[in-house]
């Protein structure tokens, strides 16, 4: 019988990324290394460094593997006809995740090589920050399509004044990131987004 390549593969490709992933867990990223990743994983260097240029650009595809649980869908955001609701549930949402010691460690090593790697950056615009993005800009122009948003709103801008604040709490560490903050920056936006005149 010939044996799967693609199959072991996958397999060692899933080895390496959860090995990264869980290695964060015990070390600093500044002494996660590519030889200890693949002792971890069970793999030679050689195998990782086939497949991937850096450590940074490992980690990278470890979170799009977690991503994978919705198979393989572009994201979308809640949609109840209740814009405030919605996106006070998808921020109280984020800041459980930013806040989760599995995954604020590694989402801080990954910010640090997105801001230091020009190709890292690009992979992540696109593969990542890009859809969910275009899942932000979606939900607000509904919104804005049932009247709950001023129809002249720029939705790029308007996508960094919700989001963009609890990033950079999270990011330069200027305050506590709590669901009490994200819920009054949810309030402050829509109440400089509405239409003039509208209480909706």
């Amino acid at each position: 019988m010939t044996p799967n390549t693609a199959r072991r593969n996958e397999a060692s490709r899933r080895a390496v990324l959860t090995a990264a992933f869980d290695l964060l867990q015990e070390v600093d990223y500044a002494k996660l290394s590519i030889e200890g990743i693949a002792a971890r994983a069970g793999v030679g260097k050689q195998t990782i460094y086939r497949w991937w240029p850096s450590k940074g650009a490992v980690l990278f595809d470890a979170f799009l593997m977690l991503s994978e649980g919705a198979g393989g869908e572009p994201p979308m955001l809640p949609d109840t006809g209740d814009l405030e609701a919605d996106l006070v549930l998808v921020l109280r949402a984020t800041v459980d995740e930013l806040n989760d010691p599995r995954f604020e460690p590694p989402m801080r090593a990954l910010s640090t090589e997105i801001a230091h790697d020009p190709e890292l950056a690009a992979a992540y615009a696109e593969r990542l920050d890009g859809p969910l993005r275009e899942a932000k800009r979606q939900r607000l122009r509904s919104a804005q399509q049932a009247g709950q948003l001023a129809q002249g709103l720029d939705l790029e801008v308007a996508v960094d004044m919700i989001w963009g604040p609890v990033l950079n709490r999270w990011l330069q560490r200027t305050g506590p990131l709590t669901t009490e903050y994200t819920d009054l920056v949810v309030t402050t936006a829509l109440n400089g987004l509405r239409p003039r005149g509208s209480s909706s």
